[in-house]
């Protein structure tokens, strides 16, 4: 969330930033400004008639003890009235500090000044490409058919039990899932991530802290009776663990990394492009999180993406990292990259990872702070990454490992898989 005083401060810059994400109410902004000079305004009201208040008070205790009853019982009248003042004055500044709370959360966070002014995925840039593409041989079949063949995922029976988006992975499957989960939790932890194992469940406290809400709620499943949200991302447990906290700055940067389910509605997700693995509601996902100073926080997306770019490299898959441009980012994010594995057998790039940098966005949300060198308190940065989604970088190394004697494990997997093949 941005802060009042910044926008205040930046007006002209803050609705230029806006517009490269192709936010559409920049009038709010004008709002905003008008409802914090309202909100000091009845503030002053406020604190100046309750100082009258303690003052009268004093001043009556006073005359009292000098026997001046009849002048204390005058003061006494101006005590009432002033009194009467207060709660009116509370509500209103309490009605003005909520509005202002609820326009202020209807803001994103302004895009980095390399954000690209694009509108559509179209837009995006190409930063890097790398790996090699596979031609497959003649035969060859989507990872759909290749599960189904070799007995790796049910989603037929997925269907039978939940739903369409919640497949079953079996026997070989399962254990390769498993070890894929593995190595990208040991990889994580080699470059000193500290593996936490949060929740699968937040409040919506939570929930707000990381910009889900209100932002996300139709994208998330909602535990109604409880007010709990089933979670989309491990970013979400894994950043609020330190909401409402003062951290030491010797403590930074925090690193963090979690397998978890994740479970995202999709709603309106239909066709060609949600087959087998492409889209689901419940899928596995490995995240990095990183809560930094302000002034390192570019330098540790940087290494965030270069820690993702050789995993992915390590997995001997091509792939290309993207540079979203505004209108394609999140609401919370200031800078993202996207990672993508080419699918040889369904011709198309899939989305594997996206690594951002949330600036003080959502810290500011969560009231996440460190105390600097003078003894001032700060808001951190926070960033995240996957590393990896699970869904798509299996499907791609099925589809583009298959050969006629069965499906070749990369050597970075095998010694997690115990096998150099996939066979029937």
């Amino acid at each position: 969330m941005l802060q009042v005083a910044f926008i205040k401060q930046n007006t002209d810059f803050v609705k230029e930033r806006l517009a490269v994400k192709h936010f559409t109410e920049l009038s709010l902004i004008d709002e905003i400004i008008v409802l914090d000079d309202q909100r000091k305004q009845t503030q002053s009201q406020f604190d100046n008639n309750q100082s009258q208040v303690n003052s009268l008070s004093k001043e009556i205790g006073q005359l009292m003890a000098k026997g001046e009853k009849a002048l204390a019982e005058e003061k006494k009248g101006q005590v009432a009235q002033l009194k009467a003042t207060l709660q009116p004055i509370s509500q209103q500044l309490g009605t003005i500090e909520e509005t202002l709370q609820q326009y202020l959360t209807r803001i994103p966070n302004l895009p980095a000044n390399i954000v690209p002014a694009g509108k559509t995925p179209e837009d995006n840039i190409i930063a890097k490409e790398g790996g090699k593409q596979v031609q497959l041989g003649e035969g060859a079949v989507p990872h759909w058919e290749l599960t189904k063949k070799y007995k790796l995922i049910d989603f037929e029976l997925g269907n039978k039990i939940t739903g369409s988006g919640f497949p079953v992975y079996t026997g070989v499957g399962a254990k390769f899932q498993r070890s894929l989960i593995q190595y990208f939790l040991d990889y994580n932890t080699g470059a000193g991530y500290t593996e936490m194992t949060p929740p699968l469940m937040v409040n919506e406290d939570s929930a707000f802290g990381t910009g889900q809400l209100p932002d996300k709620e139709g994208q998330m499943y909602h535990i109604t009776e409880d007010k709990f949200y089933l979670i989309p991302t491990s970013e979400v447990p894994l950043t609020n663990i330190y909401r409402d906290e003062l951290v030491k700055e010797t403590d930074l940067p925090i690193k963090m990394t979690a397998y978890t389910p994740c479970f995202r509605r999709e709603a309106g997700s239909y066709g060609k492009d949600v087959r087998g693995l492409n889209r689901l509601h419940q899928f596995d996902k490995v995240e990095i999180v990183q809560l930094t100073q302000p002034a390192l926080s570019y330098q540790t997306l940087d290494d965030m993406v270069a820690h993702v770019e050789k995993l992915i490299q390590s997995l001997e898959l091509p792939y290309r990292i993207l540079r979203l441009c505004g209108g394609d980012m999140s609401f919370t994010s200031a800078l993202t990259y996207d990672f993508e594995v080419y699918s040889a057998a369904q011709e198309k790039w899939l989305e594997v990872s996206s690594v951002s940098n949330f600036e003080t966005y959502q810290a500011n949300r969560m009231k996440v702070r460190y105390k600097d060198s003078n003894g001032k308190n700060q808001l951190v940065h926070t960033l995240n990454g996957s590393s990896l989604a699970l869904p798509r970088i299996m499907a791609c190394l099925l589809e583009n490992n298959q050969t006629p004697e069965g499906i070749k494990i990369p050597a970075a997997l095998q010694k997690y898989f115990g096998k150099e093949m996939i066979t029937l």
